[in-house]
């Protein structure tokens, strides 16, 4: 494990093979080993960079907040730290959210894009409220509750059903956070704004990848984003949900190798 000072918190982050330099972002309430499966397939070609984000795995909250302004300039500081100018990235869900906001502010780092289960839209009111009464709640009541409220909206219905030995493994990853970590980080996805409009200024290459059992992010908003991201596809990954990528692994980093091989 790598780690490195950025503002208010410390950064962990793991590095697997080498090659070009792939960076791949956990989903919230999650952490780098989500995405450990997958990247098997990667490490003989790649430099696969593995980031725990702001107060998810072994990374700190800081103070206030866990704003994509402060994810994305922690993002920044390990690409400098790691010696790397320009890379190809993945995003799950929040880290759908964290590559928006790198966009805008330093595209010229981005070589290709990945957005996987994620959405460009802002929270509706509603969506908000919530994330923001959870914050509180969560602070109150510990962390169980919620990540057993959480279990069933990011694990597909066939995993859910069929791999309980993941089911298992998905309630460990979550139980990683604290409360502080949890709340901090809802409350900077309250926050984050609407990507819609950036969209159009992505002229990288770009895979959307979706889980075909996704609740919490249906495939409309996966199609959104392929109708407006120039030259962009989408793929769905069957038999899994939000948490696809860990879910079908194999599936996803079939997927995500051939992406990444026609980029080079």
């Amino acid at each position: 494990m790598n780690r490195l000072r950025s503002g208010d918190a410390e950064i962990v982050y793991t590095v697997l093979g080498d090659g070009p330099p792939l960076v791949l972002l956990h989903p919230f309430p999650a952490h780098h080993a989500l995405w450990l499966p997958a990247a098997q397939s990667l490490t003989s070609r790649y430099r696969i960079i593995l980031p725990d984000l702001r107060g998810h795995g072994e990374s700190e909250i800081g103070d206030g907040p866990a704003t994509m302004e402060k994810h994305a300039t922690d993002l920044a500081r390990l690409l400098d730290e790691a010696g790397v100018g320009r890379a190809i990235f993945f995003g799950v869900s929040i880290g759908g959210y964290i590559l928006f906001e790198f966009w805008r502010r330093y595209r010229g780092r981005v070589a290709a894009l990945g957005l996987c289960c994620t959405r460009p839209q802002a929270d509706a009111d509603d969506a908000r409220n919530t994330r923001l009464k959870n914050a509180e709640l969560v602070l109150e009541r510990g962390t169980e509750w919620f990540v057993d409220l959480m279990i069933p909206k990011l694990l597909g219905k066939t995993t859910q059903e069929t791999r309980p030995d993941l089911v298992a493994e998905a309630r460990r990853m979550l139980l990683k956070m604290s409360p502080q970590d949890i709340a901090q980080v809802q409350q900077g996805m309250a926050t984050r704004p609407d990507s819609i409009a950036t969209l159009k200024t992505i002229n990288v290459p770009a895979l959307v990848v979706m889980g075909e059992e996704d609740t919490s992010i249906p495939l409309s908003d996966g199609e959104l984003m392929r109708q407006h991201i120039a030259n962009s596809r989408l793929a769905v990954i069957p038999k899994a949900g939000h948490f696809a990528v860990w879910e079908q692994a194999e599936a996803a980093g079939t997927l995500i190798r051939q992406f990444v091989d026609g980029c080079q």
